[in-house]
């Protein structure tokens, strides 16, 4: 009797082992799937990556500063050419 008992116990842990496998794989499957809507939803919201928007701010920051050095050389020029007139102006009136 107690090797018919066993038997049992043994038939009942097998089966539950399996049982255990089977949820494993089911989890696995879940959270793949999971992953796959998460990643199309992203996907569909035209989102963009860290590193994109880290670049695309860096050349903007960039672009601010040509910018500025820009208005600065144009401000210089311009005082040139101001001082020029007057110079030319004064020479005139002459």
């Amino acid at each position: 009797m107690s090797q018919s008992n066993n038997r049992i116990f043994d038939e009942f842990a097998k089966l539950m082992t399996d049982a255990a496998g089977m949820a494993q794989g089911a989890k696995r499957e879940v959270e793949t799937a999971f992953q796959a809507q998460v990643e199309r939803f992203v996907a569909d919201m035209n989102l963009i990556h860290r590193d994109e928007f880290d670049t695309v701010k860096d050349m903007a920051a960039k672009a601010l500063d040509e910018v500025g050095r820009l208005e600065a050389r144009l401000a210089e020029l311009e005082e040139k050419i101001g001082a020029g007139e007057n110079t030319v102006n004064k020479d005139s009136d002459c």
